[in-house]
């Protein structure tokens, strides 16, 4: 009992009060008092409260991740920037992970909380069961045989409209193999799925032709500064220079997706018209509903572009040919195993990525020969694929296949596994097969060595290189 003289210091040890339960909050919320339990990996929530080990992972991710597995071992859990990762290291021991149901493996919540920090969207409930749906209905079967012709057609006016023919003499274009395989595949795949301007809003085939051919060019370099963003926007360190121009480019893409500018466009595909349908439907307001659609052209291309580099570079003259008589195009062979699905298999793993997945509560899953650990709902999962070098991995056993059973991880895998994968498979396979048919390509500097990937980009989706490979090229006939 405090008497009414003392009714300040009471207010004071009142206050006082309230921050120490304020500061305590704040201190557990930013992970202080985080210990790793019985049964866990290795967790290092690093120095700082909350950001963990964020900075050095942004500034060498592959250097701190080795740091990380000498001193832990193949499996360890960081903390960054809020959030708790656990990386697996060991592309042999993904099979029991990849395998687990969806009551223990769920994406769905990580994929809610990126989509509204880095596009602005706002989930909604059932928003994965009509995605799912839809991708099923459109992106295989005999919708994926539509979307695969709409792909060859547009490929087929970005990459021979200028190239003259080899009769005329003409001398090589030259270009950067990464950004024109990037430019090429992604410009080609928007078109195919956001639709083509209108024959008569131009007046006529070649001049809407030539539009789609300018617009998505210049739509294909405001998505690569986005992209270049993406990772620092993705973990909130972007300084504000680089925060504000990440605005201006939401903005930017909100506009050139949105459902006025669809409504204007011939050929939509049924996947992206489906889905802006089901939107209007639930009542959702239309700026929502772009930023969606914001959201579908990021998913849909940004691993596929990237993607095409390393099917390329493999089937350049530089390299053994192997593989490249095996792209057929048709959609039976295009959807076909064998040697053609291993060449782009290897052309992915040159560009290899983790892949993350949300865990709830997974139980003693025996995922290493000498592991044996409980992960818990909080925690992110990263699976690291192996690393080779490229001789290696064209010496690579065929009886060793198992490194490469995972090849298509930038669509993810198990129960996350991307449903248009099938559709982003063809296009690359598409891609492949035009230049392999109707060019002749060749390495500028053929001993030129493989670049080394941008370590900067690791979590998300397919790695890039950290330097372009020049090479040029002309019609064959």
């Amino acid at each position: 009992f405090i008497p009414t003289k003392y009714f300040p210091l009471r207010l004071v040890l009142c206050f006082c009060e309230d921050c120490l339960v304020a500061l305590l909050g704040g201190l557990y919320v930013l992970g202080v008092f985080r210990k790793q339990r019985p049964g866990e990996p290795p967790l290092d929530k690093g120095l700082i409260p909350w950001l963990g080990h964020v900075l050095e992972f942004r500034r060498d991710t592959f250097k701190f991740l080795e740091r990380m597995r000498q001193k832990h071992g193949d499996v360890f859990t960081v903390q960054l920037g809020g959030f708790y990762f656990t990386f697996l290291q060991d592309p042999f021991s993904f099979g029991a992970f990849v395998k687990e149901s969806r009551e223990k493996l769920d994406f769905n919540s990580f994929a809610e909380q990126l989509v509204y920090r880095v596009f602005g969207y706002k989930a909604v409930e059932n928003d994965h069961h009509v995605l799912h749906n839809a991708s099923n209905k459109h992106l295989k079967g005999e919708g994926l045989e539509v979307m695969t012709q709409a792909m060859m057609s547009n490929l087929q006016n970005l990459m021979l409209h200028s190239v003259g023919s080899a009769t005329d003499q003409s001398p090589w274009k030259e270009d950067g193999l990464f950004m024109y395989s990037y430019n090429i595949v992604f410009r080609a795949g928007f078109l195919a799925l956001f639709g083509n301007v209108p024959h008569k809003s131009e007046g006529g085939e070649e001049k809407a032709k030539e539009k789609d051919r300018t617009h998505s060019e210049t739509l294909f370099y405001e998505f690569r500064k986005y992209d270049q963003l993406f990772p620092n926007l993705a973990y909130g360190v972007l300084p504000p220079k680089q925060k504000w121009e990440a605005d201006r480019l939401q903005s930017y893409f909100w506009d050139a997706v949105s459902v006025q500018n669809m409504k204007a466009k011939d050929n939509i595909s049924r996947w992206v018209w489906d889905m802006q349908q089901a939107k209007e439907e639930v009542g959702m307001d239309e700026s929502m509903i772009n930023k969606y659609m914001f959201v579908l052209l990021w998913a849909s291309q940004g691993n596929t572009g990237p993607s095409s580099f390393g099917p390329s570079l493999l089937l350049s003259p530089r390299l053994p040919q192997t593989y490249a008589a095996h792209f057929q195009i048709n959609l039976r062979s295009l959807t076909a195993t064998g040697k053609g699905k291993h060449s782009l298999a290897r052309g992915l793993d040159l560009l290899y990525q983790p892949w993350r997945e949300q865990g709830k509560h997974v139980n003693s899953l025996k995922y290493f020969k000498t592991s044996n650990f409980i992960f818990f709902l909080e925690f992110f999962f990263c699976l690291i694929t192996v690393k080779l070098t490229l001789e290696e991995w064209i010496h690579w056993p065929e009886e060793a296949k198992e490194p490469f059973i995972y090849y298509n991880m930038p669509w993810g895998a198990g129960v996350s596994m991307c449903p248009g994968r099938f559709f982003a498979t063809n296009e690359l396979k598409q891609f492949v097969f035009l230049m392999l048919v109707y060019f002749e390509f060749e390495l500028k500097n053929p001993n030129e060595e493989i670049p080394e990937i941008d370590f900067r980009r690791w979590g998300f989706g397919s790695m890039q290189p950290i330097r372009d490979v020049q090479f040029r090229y002309r019609l064959r006939f």
